[in-house]
């Protein structure tokens, strides 16, 4: 009888079941993870090449698109600081970095300011083809970044071409959403964020805007200019010269006994020439005739003070500030017209540290309000209307809603501006003082706040605002927002000649 043969193992079957019982990755895992070499290869694409270095009039500049959630473009004046522009929402942002000025270009254009009026063609010119440069480069440099990063984590050509593909599509659809959120007038509204020295140079001077011919250019020529002078070769700041046409109004609030504060608005006063500062209440803490010599500065600055109560202010603050010739206490309605403005206003009818009293809460605000608003329409009766309410309280600076263009105040302790029902414009300061005694209160220190208020000298009109924040407990560093009024925008229909709206 014949012996069987054992069987013999078949080892291919065997491999063939192990491969069949590993577990595939999961189609949505490989998408997330192609999506990250694709986001993180054209990234690292953009970081290393995708830069171009352009001549922008007399600047030397290097353009860059970097990866961004709110997009916008950022303008580095090292060292002076940057300036930030709404100009588009996109998930890329444009950073222009200054990094010199050619002295013979810009030394032509200092020596002989007629060449200004050729600028703009030139700077139009030269931003154009930066642009067109840095759209190619950047195209390369994500498909490169991309492409090369696949090859590295897949080692399959298919992949890394398909990842190249991906970025490339990403890139274009980033440059789509842009060029469809543009918006070439986010020039007339910078936010600068550096030393506060630079600010008034850097952003310059408010003007009236009336037509939308060109505004983007002319800004943008505009922008240069000021840049060019700050580079100038004998590296010092010009001085700032503001438009003569313009008023320009401090408006601080809520100092809380901080003493820093005087400085602050002291350097505000020089770098800006403001004409009159406005002082919306709480200038002390507790209304002690001991804190009247916390007062003394005010008559330093050099500049008319218009000044209210508010509730941290006693009558004897009161009458110490009355006795200095620069100030101009308002109160119960009063009006006067200081640096060519109408002002009007009254003081916070509650003293909220003396606790033998009962606060009245909003009904005592607003029946102040009332009275204020009364003594408005008296005033504008009689041929004298009133350019600008002071009040300390929100709740009083509503009531005189229509009987008034623009009423100011505090007491918050964080900015705000708002057009109210009738028509009258509500501006609210925020500490200048960083809340004063409060500042270390939370984690970080409170921001001192303050804003210049740009009235046309003629007509009286608000034409724009810059909004001040300064780093807290001394920091030296500064933002600093430029807003225009919605009439003041370039195409808005002109305002009418009347200053004042009119309540029903």
């Amino acid at each position: 009888m014949a012996r069987r043969r054992p069987l013999r193992s078949q080892p291919v079957r065997t491999r063939t079941l192990t491969l069949t019982l590993t577990d595939e990755p999961h189609p949505w895992v490989r998408a997330l993870g192609l999506v990250t070499v694709v986001v993180v290869g054209a990234w690292l694409g953009l970081l290393i090449v995708g830069n171009v270095r352009v001549p922008v009039g007399p600047m030397n500049t290097t353009m860059t698109l970097r990866p961004s959630l709110s997009g916008g473009t950022k303008i580095n004046v090292s060292p002076l600081g940057a300036l930030q522009l709404d100009s588009h929402q996109a998930p890329v942002r444009l950073d222009v970095n200054v990094d010199q000025l050619d002295p013979e270009r810009s030394q032509a254009l200092v020596d002989h300011p007629e060449r200004i009026s050729g600028l703009q063609d030139e700077v139009v010119h030269d931003v154009e083809h930066g642009t067109l440069d840095l759209a190619v480069r950047s195209c390369v440099a994500v498909v490169s970044g991309a492409t090369a990063l696949g090859l590295a984590v897949y080692r399959r050509p298919r992949r890394a071409l398909a990842a190249g593909g991906l970025a490339l599509a990403l890139l274009g659809a980033s440059g789509a959403t842009a060029y469809a959120t543009w918006n070439p007038k986010s020039v007339l509204e910078p936010r600068f964020s550096g030393l506060l020295s630079s600010a008034p140079s850097l952003v310059g001077n408010a003007r009236s805007i009336v037509t939308e011919f060109d505004v983007y250019q002319k800004e943008l020529a505009r922008l240069v200019t000021n840049v060019t002078k700050l580079y100038d070769v004998t590296s010092t700041l010009p001085a700032y010269q503001p438009d003569p046409t313009t008023i320009r109004v401090l408006h601080v609030s809520d100092i809380h006994l901080n003493p820093a504060s005087w400085k602050i608005i002291a350097s505000l006063v020089k770098q800006y020439d403001v004409n009159v500062i406005v002082d919306s209440g709480d200038t002390m803490d507790h209304g002690t005739a001991a804190e009247n010599g916390f007062l003394d500065p005010v008559k330093d600055l050099g500049v008319p003070y218009v000044w209210v109560r508010g509730n941290h202010d006693s009558a004897t603050t009161q009458r110490y500030l009355e006795r200095m010739k620069n100030v101009h206490v308002l109160d119960d309605g009063s009006a006067e017209t200081v640096g060519g403005l109408r002002f009007a206003g009254i003081g916070d009818p509650q003293f909220t540290p003396d606790r033998s009293v009962t606060p009245g809460g909003d009904a005592a605000e607003q029946m102040a309000g009332t009275r204020l608003a009364s003594a408005l329409r008296e005033q504008r009766t009689k041929g004298a209307p009133v350019d600008i309410a002071v009040t300390h309280e929100p709740a009083a600076a509503r009531e005189t809603d229509g009987t008034v263009p623009l009423v100011l105040c505090g007491h918050l302790h964080h900015e705000d501006m708002k057009i109210l029902k009738y028509g009258t414009r509500l501006r609210m300061e925020g500490s200048t003082g960083g809340s004063g005694l409060r500042a270390v209160e939370h984690q970080y220190p409170a921001p001192i706040e303050a804003s210049i208020l740009y009235f046309d000298r003629d007509s009286r009109r608000l034409q724009a605002w810059d909004e001040i924040k300064l780093g807290g407990l001394g920091l030296t560093t500064a933002e600093v927002s430029r807003h225009l009024p919605k009439d003041n925008q370039p195409g808005a229909a002109p305002a009418p000649s009347s200053p004042s709206p009119s309540r029903p």
